[in-house]
């Protein structure tokens, strides 16, 4: 349509035509069905289907035949050692010989995990459409599912081997399926989470996010104080040592013990959160806690020497400080980027919450049984004093921080910025280069005007002479175009883009 103020027509000749807008890139919608799935996008759904679990059974492949090796035993039951690493890397209870093992290493569970969310976060970039997630869910918990089902049969077949007893299958497609849903859960919304609160029926409310980010950093903060109290109390008792590693025989048995040390270390962060909140960590048939010690035998790993035997000392006490600080800390964020206020400390609350969550999850998956030392597990305890923290010294913080820094500047809180830089060059192809912003900013289009002449042709360019020829129309009628341009019957005009503007100087 003609502007309904004097406009300028361009014609739209092939050597003057303006460079191509950046292309606007899908976020929605589009059709998720088995035919929408395109050779490009078949690729990445393997990619995340088996990357990380290609990984992890490399990794399985090289410590098992390795551990073998360095024993000097035979290989025959390889097989079933492999199969059992994959389950208690997923955390599945095993039986080998007469002794049931639940409480596996969380270490190489949380670099798995991670491998699952970083491919999920990938996979869900700008190019996925909403419906089209699905697709990346199914893989990332398609391809394990798969693999643990070969395992279980393998285990079968080598408990005749070897004393490994078949777990429950149920079980273990259970621990599986929901660790790594999760994992990709949690990548995905990482970078897509906006798409899943339009899905809600009611609009977000603003104080979620900015809760929600507080209470995961909150989280991060006391495994951190948890991890320093740790290795502290370990330095403490270095006298311990000689007695764990005695068993160990050799060289190699002194290092398989401090690999194993080192993969257990998270699950004793997690019990340390809980006994720095206030709770207690149940040991078989004793347990440990800031007020009490019920002594229990240990097992002889070099980093259960960080577990004191007691008595209680008294100054003990000031360890609390350490959850309280966290909790201020968490206030002061959240009253610096929402609207939290006295009436109203919704995320203060949420990110207690989401804390008290978190903690309780890595308390259910750093627990469990190791043999005749019974159960050894945070209770559940630890994760409600942890919400009490936060809540209670939270809304101490965020009530300093609004004191202090008058009304919060919220600005628009994303949890997929730390993905964005990452993953930036596998959803940009150089073909998309072009048409990136920077490229194609004012500037360049306003040397369009600048090059053009009084006389209706390029500077410097003689032989476009009377290749512009174009009319001013001044008209509101649609239609007015069409007319110019039958009046003219100049047929190099094809098409013509209304640009506003004022006219060049006479």
């Amino acid at each position: 349509m003609i502007a309904p103020r004097t406009a300028l027509a361009r014609l739209s000749d092939p050597d003057l035509r303006e460079p191509p807008r950046p292309p606007v890139r899908r976020r929605g919608g589009g059709g998720g069905g088995f035919g929408s799935l395109t050779p490009e996008r078949a690729r990445v759904l393997m990619l995340v289907a088996a990357r990380a679990s290609a990984i992890t059974l490399l990794v399985i492949f090289v410590l098992v035949y390795a551990t073998l090796f360095a024993a000097g035993s035979g290989m025959s039951g390889s097989s079933g050692a492999i199969a059992a690493s994959w389950l208690a890397v997923h955390q599945v209870p095993l039986v080998i010989g007469k002794t049931g093992i639940g409480l596996w290493p969380l270490l190489p569970t949380l670099l798995m995990l991670w491998l699952v969310a970083r491919d999920s976060a990938q996979a869900a970039g700008p190019e996925c459409g909403t419906a089209e997630l699905g697709w990346v869910l199914g893989a990332a918990v398609g391809g394990p599912l798969l693999i643990t089902a070969v395992c279980l049969a393998v285990a079968e077949d080598a408990a005749a081997v070897v004393s490994l007893q078949p777990p429950d299958t149920l079980a273990a497609f259970a621990w599986v399926l929901g660790l790594n849903l999760l994992a990709a859960l949690v990548g995905i919304g990482a970078r897509r989470w906006r798409d899943f609160a339009d899905l809600l029926p009611i609009p977000l409310p603003d104080w979620v996010v900015p809760g929600f980010r507080a209470g995961l950093r909150a989280v991060g903060r006391l495994l951190l104080a948890a991890t320093a109290v740790t290795v502290v109390s370990f330095l403490l008792h270095w006298s311990r040592l000689g007695d764990t590693y005695r068993a160990a025989g050799n060289a190699v048995g002194a290092l398989g013990l401090t690999l194993l040390s080192l993969a257990y270390l998270p699950n004793v962060a997690v019990d340390a959160v809980s006994v720095l909140a206030g709770g207690q960590v149940q040991i078989g048939p004793g347990s440990l806690s800031l007020f009490a010690i019920q002594g229990a035998p240990v097992p002889a790993v070099p980093v259960v020497a960080a577990v004191p035997s007691g008595p209680v000392a008294v100054w003990w006490l000031v360890l609390l400080l350490a959850p309280a600080a966290i909790g201020v800390l968490s206030g002061l964020e959240c009253g610096r980027t929402s609207h939290d206020r006295a009436t109203a400390p919704w995320a203060t609350l949420t990110a207690a919450g989401v804390a008290a969550v978190v903690v309780a999850l890595l308390g259910v998956v750093a627990g469990g049984e190791l043999g005749t030392f019974g159960r050894i597990a945070p209770n559940t305890v630890g994760a409600a004093l942890v919400f009490v923290w936060l809540a209670v010294a939270g809304y101490v913080g965020m009530l300093g921080a609004r004191f202090f820094n008058g009304p919060a500047v919220v600005a628009p809180a994303a949890f997929d910025d730390a993905y964005d830089d990452e993953y930036e060059d596998d959803y940009y192809t150089d073909d998309d280069a072009e048409y990136a912003d920077d490229d194609y900013d004012d500037d360049e289009y306003d040397d369009y005007d600048e090059d053009f002449d009084d006389e209706g042709g390029w500077y410097g360019d003689e032989d476009l002479d009377g290749a512009l020829d174009a009319e001013l129309v001044d008209d509101q009628d649609e239609y007015a175009a069409d007319a110019a341009v039958k009046s003219t019957g100049n047929t190099d005009i094809v098409d013509a883009e209304v640009v506003e503007g004022d006219l060049p100087d006479k």
